[in-house]
């Protein structure tokens, strides 16, 4: 575990910016890490030097040939971090836009005819994209309906629903307002079983900071990550395409190369502030395994984090020290059930006595940073259904502890009342 290593919290902490206080507000405790994470600062550096260089990619001097390095080596960590030896990785607009392209490009690619698959936990980025494109393509759209008490969908519900017409499928990796992760793996096997052709695409972008990403061991075709979600910034998103996706008929400038998905010129920092997340999470694992195999380091990391951030889960749910969990609160009510396992990083809950905005505000008023969920387009398929308007979102990474998880709960112990 990352705290049971005398000063390694402590180092984790310094290689973020904005731990401990709001450069806006003050201290704060920061719990709000589901609506993006943390910044290293090392990515701050790098993209405020790469915002700064006067020169393009693709010309005849060092400064480009720089920037082509750092392009290079951008990509290659890329395919590092999905664990990619085949597919292409590219750069996009943001998570959604990756999604977008990558469902766009498998509908319209995809033999004609079949059907359209998701399910009602999905996040609108692919759920949108999927109905346009069902739309367009005159395919039925189908919705697998997600499990209300636990929180996600399993192979089994997927399963009833499966013909050998499905062309294109979606899955979740983590449900960003329940937090409970999916299993991709064995939804991703039933789908070929029946549906070999089928197209998948998977939404990773809520789970992508809480544990290791493996391209390979999920059977997809597609899979989309927002890198300001995975302690680097705004302004892009990160895809990995496989190669039968990448050799269908895409937007590209015609006369480049066929397996290009990236259009115009891309930021370079983009591609380099990536490389800081995957140095950082390359230097976490070395804190775990001795191997000398950078991926086999980046496994160890994502085993580091999701190891620390169940302990924190349980402290949250269940207790720590003489502070009961949210479970034990009066008026608490979870959203997706109390399990530990299988959460990642995410407890939502409404609190009976007090309006999810004025709870928000009164641990704000405590330094707890955390956020309120609607009943809107984002977060209706899972409010809606179980007749609630909003409820406020708790989220946490590897770099909180259990100290501000007990801050966290002496405040909700204040605002439930208890005695």
């Amino acid at each position: 575990m990352i705290a049971d290593k005398p000063g390694l919290m402590e180092e984790v902490r310094a290689r973020f910016a904005h731990v401990e206080a709001c450069p806006f507000e003050g201290p704060r405790i920061f719990f709000e890490n589901a609506g993006g994470a943390l910044r290293l600062k090392s990515v701050i550096e790098t993209s405020a030097a790469y915002a700064g260089y006067p020169d393009n990619q693709g010309r005849d001097n060092p400064a480009s040939a720089a920037l082509m390095a750092a392009i290079t080596k951008g990509k290659a960590d890329m395919a590092l971090f999905f664990n990619a030896n085949r597919g292409r990785v590219f750069v996009g607009e943001s998570g959604t836009e990756v999604l977008f392209r990558l469902i766009r490009t498998a509908s319209l690619g995809a033999e004609k005819g079949g059907v359209m698959l998701g399910s009602t936990l999905e996040h609108p980025a692919s759920a949108s994209a999927m109905a346009r494109w069902s739309e367009v393509t005159g395919r039925p759209h189908i919705r697998v309906v997600h499990d209300d008490a636990t929180g996600t969908v399993g192979p089994a519900a997927y399963r009833a629903h499966l013909t050998p017409d499905l062309r294109v499928a979606t899955i979740v990796h983590t449900s960003p307002v329940t937090g409970m992760s999916v299993d991709v793996a064995g939804i991703a096997a039933a789908i070929r079983e029946v549906a070999p052709d089928c197209f998948i695409i998977v939404d990773g972008i809520q789970h992508a900071s809480h544990g290791a990403v493996d391209t390979g061991a999920v059977l997809a075709d597609g899979y989309a990550v927002s890198p300001y979600k995975v302690f680097s910034r705004h302004g892009y998103g990160v895809g990995w395409a496989s190669d039968r996706l990448t050799a269908l008929v895409k937007e590209q400038i015609v006369g480049g190369p066929a397996d290009a998905w990236e259009l115009g010129t891309r930021d370079a920092g983009s591609y380099a502030t990536f490389s800081d997340v995957v140095a950082y999470l390359d230097w976490l694992g070395g804190h775990f395994t001795a191997s000398g195999d950078r991926r086999s380091r980046i496994e160890a990391a994502g085993k580091a984090i999701a190891g620390h951030e169940a302990r924190l889960m349980t402290a949250m749910i269940h207790g720590t020290g003489n502070l009961a969990g949210l479970v034990a609160l009066p008026g608490v009510t979870l959203i997706g059930g109390d399990a530990v396992s299988g959460r990642e990083g995410v407890v939502s809950l409404r609190l009976a006595n007090m309006a999810s905005g004025d709870l928000v505000r009164f641990l704000a008023e405590r330094g707890i940073r955390v956020h309120i969920r609607r009943n809107d387009h984002y977060c209706g398929n899972i409010l809606a259904p179980l007749g609630y308007d909003d409820c406020i979102r708790v989220s946490v990474s590897h770099y909180n502890t259990e100290a501000e998880v007990a801050a966290l709960l002496t405040a909700m112990r204040e605002a439930a009342g208890a005695s």
